[in-house]
């Protein structure tokens, strides 16, 4: 298939170009510098640079390709997590981007759409189980993904199959926040948010994109994309620990992100995400079981300063 990758520099787009290409498909990107460009073509891409924002050249550049896989992201670094401010461009990137998107594959006549999305959209579910029919919580932070679902739907409405995946936290090598927690790991710092029995659903940034991946032959509608074994956060933590070889001597009480307030309600709550029905659909499978693996794998590549992608 001939695919056109938005994000395709970003965390998750890193490992998906050459996933998709290593799949035989034809891969075109977004890029908004020369750079950008440089390292998408060294991937054996071929790079485009156009706006996010500007319909008429997306259709453009859109034209002749089976599908469009939207994984373009601005989240603000942890830095400035808790700033409303910083999040804004990510809004816009959600909400106008993801309609400009759709317009422009629908004006160009692309069949496929795979649009990017989150697990934390789900309200607190303790113990149990959480499927693609359990309610979403439209808390500030879920209103743009949920912006963006609304626009790959629009795709399938009118007569394309958009595949909206949501993915858990992600991990491994190209994800800011989690080279970071490694650091923070190896100097004997861990951080538990919300309660350490609640359940954190995460994947693997080498899974995430062989789910992209797996999308392509998927039915239009909704998937989870989680590890197969989401962890207590209390486990969370001990896997990192295990993985980084350095005992935590100071953990961050879990119940101070209450006093963050709705800035860290996606990271806080417990979510135990069920994958059953993106691996039914697709025959899709994680590599990492859970994150006491992906963690292992994680730390063997941080520790040789290698970012491998393979999927």
């Amino acid at each position: 298939m001939k695919v056109f990758v938005t994000g395709a520099t970003g965390a998750i787009g890193r490992h998906v170009v050459p996933a998709l290409i290593r799949h035989g498909h034809t891969v075109t990107a977004l890029a908004r510098t020369p750079e950008k460009a440089a390292a998408l073509s060294a991937q054996g891409a071929r790079a485009v640079a156009v706006s996010l924002f500007e319909r008429s050249a997306l259709a453009e550049a859109f034209a002749g390709h089976d599908a469009v896989a939207n994984l373009a992201t601005a989240i603000p670094p942890t830095s400035r997590f808790m700033s409303a401010k910083a999040w804004r461009k990510n809004d816009r990137v959600r909400t106008e981007g993801s309609a400009a998107v759709v317009d422009a594959a629908l004006a160009s006549g692309v069949a496929g759409l795979v649009q990017e999305s989150v697990s934390m959209l789900y309200g607190d579910g303790g113990a149990d189980w959480i499927d693609e029919d359990a309610p979403v919580d439209p808390y500030p932070l879920a209103r743009s993904n949920l912006t963006a679902e609304a626009n790959a739907r629009r795709f399938t409405e009118a007569g394309g199959t958009a595949v909206v995946l949501r993915f858990g936290l992600f991990y491994g090598p190209g994800a800011a926040h989690s080279d970071q927690m490694f650091a923070q790991a190896r100097r004997h710092v861990g951080l538990v948010v919300g309660p350490p029995d609640g359940y954190l659903s995460s994947i693997h940034l080498a899974d995430a994109a062989s789910a992209v991946v797996s999308a392509l032959r998927a039915p239009a509608g909704t998937f989870n994309v989680v590890d197969d074994e989401p962890l207590t956060k209390r486990e969370h933590a001990r896997a990192l620990e295990r993985a980084a070889g350095s005992a935590m001597w100071l953990r961050v009480p879990g119940r101070a992100a209450a006093l963050f307030g709705e800035r860290l309600t996606s990271l806080s709550r417990s979510l135990r995400v069920s994958n059953a029905r993106f691996r039914a659909a697709t025959g899709w499978a994680p590599r990492y079981p859970s994150a006491r693996e992906g963690w292992m794998a994680t730390a063997a590549t941080l520790r040789t300063g290698t970012a491998r992608t393979s999927v």
